[in-house]
């Protein structure tokens, strides 16, 4: 083997990477040369309200909001009169195709192309697109997940244009795509998508919310939309690296890699200055995002080195779904252009933090009252009755949240996720939520019936809750370390992990909201039966929800130990793998809160349960696939080739009758070599068994405990193996190399 420290393909990478300079992007200019403001471009390759209000017939126009708003029937005279100003429109921006964009179960997005060329007797060459083409595709659905709900032979599927989200053009190197954002079911109508859960979760809600508030006088209350912006967390490194570290090509992780002398332990790298090469991959990034109308806001540096984040502003939760769908894919993409990698993965490195995707989830009502419309429901009031809505509104999030905490842990099981949580700085598997410390104390004096036998405005007024300060976000301090943190007018649900799509946890939290709102306005009605007032009914309920969903609200440190012995005791699930998380989308109660909110049928619900766990065994095997090949293929001839270097060493001193001071880490390298042809065996032993198992959750229960555990041994004697053999002999980029060459 060639080690010449001068042709190793480690080295090369780092002299390329050393010499790299920032790819230079040149802003969109007038045609006077001057730079465009970014309200200038932004939307450009979005068919959004405004160009459908400008593009499209007054009627039609009205009848398609109509659709977008109330969910009515899409005709075949508005479809094709829509097709025909989405087409025009697309053609005029250089598109040459068309697709349905839709997002199966994979986590990821997919699309078919078709041209718009087409034929008839008198034109033998035209572009068209006809409603119906708008309107719904027949991709084939075979080959997707679909967690045993259909056979391999029933290729039948469906996608079908969901107009609440605005059509855009996808720009490549070689043309434009126009791509309309769909949902994906089977012949037979199941779901076989994130999305369409999604959309029924949010119609579902909007229902209970209106609902519930109507007691309140809210007549006038039309919709409650959840709104979202998603934080993306990610990792950007050097492509050079990225080639030569098969882990990190093929599982999204490094399976094994020491840790620097310099980690984050400085706290240097948190908000400080964006380096110049990220700078400019950033300001090309979100270029491309703002065609697209994605309302990138705030990026900066993470805690890690070369860690990042970009967040945009709140949008409805589809749109923002959707819109974080693109991020990721943009990211992807701009990274090649600058010879970087993104990393997404959950937890890439070792040692240091991993990758979230905060989601920040309120409430938005659209009422035919000026005063309540565009209004955020986790907004505290000025008044009152105001205080009582969001104080009832809060009560229905805490009481779902806490009677269905299992099952929001599962809707943001991964395997990447149990990786990073519960640790550096990412929530623990345990659901809670906090409040800060005003609100927590407002909650428990109502829970305690400090305001017994007074009226609602009095009752308000005594609890120092009748004006609540308009400044109560900045009195709300942040618990980073919390999963499900309410920050003063939203909550931020912190648990989800850097590369899931975010439909999925937030349909879980919709329906979880939705039946907790179900409860209340129950309780509400049976309550009126016996109190003197609907305002007193309401402060019963209320504290009747804030008193049984005690358990989970939680204010201290999530990551301690305390913590998990305390949670136990408050009798909170404590599900640190995926396979036991996973188990939460089976359970009867699950089921049926599912079905009964319309969300999802049963077969559907073991549907996910089974995509979702099948994709947690395969990315096991995958990993556990990689960390043998780079132990057989590059670890071990690296090892035996710097023990032959040594070897020669030793025995020329030795032939000079002098012990060579070789002989001593010879005999630690050949004692490594022991130990990880042992380990290397248990682990074939460990997936062998895995193998055998008869069921998924068997064989996953298997990986998540041998496999995993076999793994993290070899890995740990990697670690010690690349601190003891020569630097030029070791195969792959370190550490120190890859977070800090940029």
């Amino acid at each position: 083997m060639n080690q010449d420290i001068n042709s190793s393909h480690r080295n090369q990478a780092i002299r390329d990477v050393l010499t790299r300079i920032p790819r230079k992007f040149d802003p969109p200019r007038d045609e006077n040369g001057k730079a465009l403001k970014i309200s200038d471009f932004f939307g450009v390759n979005t068919f959004d309200l405004q160009k459908m209000k400008e593009k499209l017939p007054k009627e039609i126009f009205l009848k398609l909001i109509s659709t977008i708003n109330a969910g009515k029937p899409l005709d075949r005279e508005i479809a094709n009169s829509v097709a025909h100003s989405i087409k025009e429109w697309a053609l005029a921006r250089g598109a040459t195709h068309f697709c349905h964009w839709f997002q199966p179960q994979t986590g990821l997005t997919a699309e078919k192309h078709d041209a718009f060329i087409s034929f008839d007797d008198h034109h033998p060459t035209l572009e068209k697109f006809s409603g119906s083409q708008l309107i719904q595709s027949e991709p084939d659905a075979s080959s997707f997940p679909s967690g045993g709900m259909r056979t391999t032979f029933e290729a039948r599927g469906y996608t079908a244009w969901d107009p609440t989200s605005p059509v855009f053009i996808m720009e490549h190197t070689n043309g434009k795509t126009l791509c309309i954002p769909s949902v994906f079911i089977s012949y037979h109508g199941d779901s076989l998508d994130e999305k369409t859960g999604l959309l029924k979760s949010i119609e579902v809600l909007s229902q209970r919310a209106i609902e519930l508030l109507a007691p309140l006088g809210y007549s006038g209350l039309k919709r409650v939309t959840p709104t979202l912006g998603a934080e993306q967390e990610y990792f950007l490194i050097d492509r050079s690296f990225y080639g030569l570290r098969p882990d990190l090509m093929m599982a999204g992780r490094t399976l094994l890699g020491g840790s620097p002398p310099k980690g984050q332990q400085l706290e240097d790298h948190y908000f400080g200055s964006i380096p110049a090469r990220v700078q400019a991959f950033m300001s090309e990034m979100e270029y491309e995002l703002y065609k697209l109308g994605v309302p990138i806001k705030t990026r900066h540096n993470e805690v890690a080195p070369n860690q990042f984040e970009c967040a945009p502003i709140f949008e409805e939760a589809n749109i923002a779904t959707d819109h974080n769908q693109l991020t990721m894919e943009i990211l992807r993409k701009v990274a090649t252009r600058h010879h970087l990698a993104v990393l997404l993965h959950e937890k890439p490195f070792a040692g240091i933090n991993g990758s979230g995707k905060h989601n920040n989830w309120s409430l938005m009502a659209s009422s035919s009252d000026p005063n309540l419309d565009g209004e955020n429901l986790l907004e505290p009031g000025k008044t009152p009755m105001q205080n009582l809505r969001f104080l009832l509104v809060l009560a229905g999030v805490l009481k779902g949240v806490h009677q269905h905490a299992g099952l929001l842990r599962a809707s943001i099981a991964s395997s990447g996720n149990d990786h990073r949580l519960g640790a550096n700085e990412a929530p623990p598997a345990i659901i809670s939520v906090f409040m800060g410390d005003l609100l927590n104390q407002i909650i428990d004096e109502i829970a305690a019936g400090k305001d017994s036998g007074l009226s609602a405005e009095a009752a308000m007024i005594e609890l120092g809750v009748s004006k609540l300060p308009s400044v109560m976000k900045d009195n709300t301090d942040r618990n980073r370390t919390s999963p499900f943190a309410f920050t003063g007018n939203k909550f931020e649900f912190r648990a989800v992990g850097s590369s899931a799509s975010t439909a999925f946890p937030v349909t879980i939290l919709n329906a979880a909201v939705a039946d907790g709102f179900t409860q209340l306005t129950t309780s509400i009605q049976e309550k009126r039966k016996t109190t003197s007032t609907l305002e007193a009914a309401i402060l019963e309920v209320i504290r009747e929800a804030f008193i049984e969903s005690e358990p989970i609200r939680f204010e201290g440190n999530n990551y301690s130990t305390d913590w998990v012995t305390e949670a136990e005791a408050r009798h909170l699930p404590h599900l640190k793998k995926t396979p036991e998380a996973l188990h939460q989308l089976n359970t009867r109660a699950s089921k049926e809160l599912l079905a009964k909110l319309g969300i999802f049928s049963e077969a559907e619900m073991q549907c996910r349960f089974h995509v979702r766990l099948e994709r947690y065994i395969k990315n096991l095997w995958i990993e556990a696939d990689t960390l043998k090949s780079m132990v057989d293929t590059q670890i071990v001839p690296s090892l035996y080739a710097y023990h032959g270097h040594l070897s020669q060493g030793a025995a020329a001193s030795e032939a000079l009758g002098i012990k060579g001071p070789q002989v001593d880490t010879l005999g630690r390298l050949s004692a490594l070599a022991e130990i990880l042809k042992t380990q290397r065996g248990q682990l074939d032993q460990a997936l062998s068994a895995a193998e055998k198992a008869v069921t998924d959750e068997q064989k996953a229960q298997l990986l998540a405990e041998k496999v995993s555990d076999a793994m993290l041994d070899i890995r740990k004697t990697c670690d010690e193996l690349e601190t003891s053999v020569g630097d030029q002999y070791w195969p792959f980029p370190k550490y120190r190399e890859i977070l800090f060459f940029l």
